[in-house]
C-alpha cells in the first residue's frame, strides 16, 4: 500500500510469513487468496504492497525466468507490487519446531550469502520502476555461536559481497536494493549498540576492505557502498524487549549514518512479575518458536532467558516484581487482559506520537506489519479469521499514521 504523508512516500505491507508455506506454489496461493482478500477488505484502490517471505526452496523455484515473469505480470494485473522481502528464515517456518534453527544458516556460511544474493536478483526483477527494495535478514546468527572475532570478520566479508552485488546492480540499472540486519534477542546483534559497534568495527573495516580490494577503489568509496546497501531492519517488538525507546533508537542510527532499511511494526507481551501474570504467560508457551524473556532490574540492567519455560522458572524464584517482556508477537490491536485478571499487556505503548510523527516524516519509507504468530496464538486471541486479523492490524497502523496517536 502506498501512503502519501506530508509529501513523503511511505510503503506499507504486511509480512507474508504469517501464512504457512515453504514452496513457491504455497506462497503464491497465500497471496492470491489471503493477500488479495485483505486488499479488498481495506478497499484499496492504489497499488497494494506485498511483503514477501521466500524460503530458500521458494526462492529457487521463483528464480526460474518463466515463473518469475508470470508472477510479475500477474501482480500488475492484480494491482499488486512488491518492495520488500523477509530473508530472515531460510528454511521451514511453520507447523514444526523452529526455535533457534531460524538463525541457520548464519552469516558465516556461503549458504546464507548465496541465498541472499538470490533474493537480491529476484527483488531486482520484481521491483516497479523507480522503487527501492529492502531485504531483512538474520542479525548474523545465534549469539552463542558467534563469539570469535574471525567469525565476525567472515560475516562482514559475506555481507560485503552482497553489498557489492547491490552496488553493481545499482551502477548497471539504477535499481537500489539494501539489506537490513534485524537485531533480535539471543542473536549476536541484539541491541542497538551492538549493531552500531558491529557496523563500525567489522562491516566498515573488514567489509569495506573486501569491497575496496574487489573494485580497486578508495576506502572512503568502499565505506559509502556499505552504508548505501547494508543497514538495519528495526523491529519494534525487538526494540521493546531490550527496554529501548524506539524514537531514541531511530536517532542513534541516524547519528551514526546507518541506513534504516525497513521498520517492522510489531508488539511483544508485557507484564509485571507476579504469580498471576506468570500463570497467564504459560498459555503462550508453544513448541514452534523461541520466546525470549527479558526483564529490567531497579538499576536499569536488562536480564534475560532464551525461551519462555526457563524464563518463567527463573522469574518465579525472584522476590522482585520487575517488568517482564516476552518475544511473542501479539496483534497490534490487542488491548491486553483486564487488570483484575493477569494484567497481560503489549508493548504498543512504547510507540509514542513522536514515533508515528517520525514515520510520517519519512525516517524510513518501508514499513511492514509483522505478527507471524497467528497460528500459535492462544484461542482467546484468535477469535477472528486470518484476513480479518490482518485487516484490523492495518487499520490500527493507518489510524496512527494519520493521527500520530498511540493510545
Amino acid at each position: 500500500m502506498n501512503i502519501d504523508a506530508h509529501s513523503k512516500s511511505l510503503h506499507l505491507s504486511y509480512c507474508l510469513n504469517v501464512h504457512p508455506g515453504e514452496t513457491w506454489q504455497e506462497n503464491y496461493t497465500a497471496i492470491a487468496t489471503h493477500a488479495c482478500a485483505v486488499r479488498d477488505r481495506l478497499n484499496v484502490s492504489t497499488p497494494f504492497g506485498l511483503g514477501l517471505r521466500l524460503s530458500h526452496r521458494a526462492a529457487e523455484e521463483l528464480s526460474q525466468p518463466v515463473r518469475r515473469r508470470a508472477f510479475a505480470d500477474w501482480m500488475k494485473d492484480q494491482n499488486l507490487y512488491t518492495f520488500t522481502i523477509n530473508g530472515f528464515p531460510y528454511g521451514d517456518f511453520h507447523g514444526q519446531p523452529v526455535k533457534a534453527q531460524v538463525y541457520e544458516p548464519d552469516w558465516t556460511t556461503t549458504e546464507r550469502r548465496d541465498y541472499t544474493l538470490q533474493l537480491i536478483e529476484l527483488l531486482a526483477a520484481l521491483l516497479p520502476e523507480e522503487q527501492e527494495g529492502s531485504i531483512s535478514t538474520v542479525p548474523l546468527g545465534f549469539a552463542a555461536k558467534l563469539t570469535a572475532p574471525e567469525k565476525l570478520k567472515q560475516t562482514a566479508r559475506h555481507l560485503a559481497e552482497c553489498a557489492l552485488a547491490c552496488h553493481r546492480l545499482y551502477e548497471e540499472t539504477g535499481r537500489l536494493i539494501h539489506l537490513g540486519l534485524e537485531p533480535e534477542p539471543a542473536c549476536r546483534l541484539e541491541t542497538t549498540t551492538q549493531l552500531i559497534e558491529y557496523m563500525e568495527d567489522y562491516l566498515l573495516r573488514d567489509g569495506a576492505q573486501h569491497i575496496g580490494d574487489a573494485l580497486g577503489c578508495t576506502r572512503e568509496t568502499a565505506e559509502a557502498i556499505v552504508r548505501r546497501h547494508v543497514g538495519v531492519c528495526l523491529d519494534t517488538c525487538h526494540v521493546a524487549l531490550q527496554f529501548e525507546d524506539p524514537v531514541a533508537v531511530l536517532r542513534q542510527y541516524q547519528d551514526h549514518g546507518i541506513r534504516l532499511s525497513k521498520i517492522q511494526i510489531s508488539a511483544a507481551l508485557s507484564c509485571q512479575n507476579t504469580a498471576a501474570a506468570r500463570a497467564a504467560l504459560g498459555e503462550f508457551d508453544e513448541p514452534v518458536y523461541l520466546h525470549q524473556v527479558r526483564t529490567r532490574t531497579d538499576d536499569g540492567a536488562v536480564d534475560g532467558w532464551t525461551d519462555l519455560p526457563e524464563g518463567l522458572a527463573a522469574l518465579a524464584a525472584r522476590s522482585k516484581y520487575d517488568p517482564v517482556r516476552v518475544h511473542f508477537h501479539v496483534p497490534l490491536y490487542w488491548q491486553g487482559t483486564p487488570a483484575d485478571e493477569a494484567q497481560l499487556q503489549s508493548t504498543t505503548g512504547t510507540l509514542s506520537p513522536e514515533f508515528w510523527a517520525a514515520l510520517r516524516a519519512g525516517v524510513c519509507s518501508h514499513l511492514e506489519i509483522e505478527t507471524y504468530t497467528f497460528d500459535v496464538l492462544p484461542p482467546s486471541l484468535r477469535t477472528s479469521g486470518i484476513e480479518a486479523h490482518i485487516e484490523q492490524e492495518y487499520r490500527w497502523v493507518l489510524d496512527r499514521l494519520g493521527s500520530g496517536q498511540s493510545d
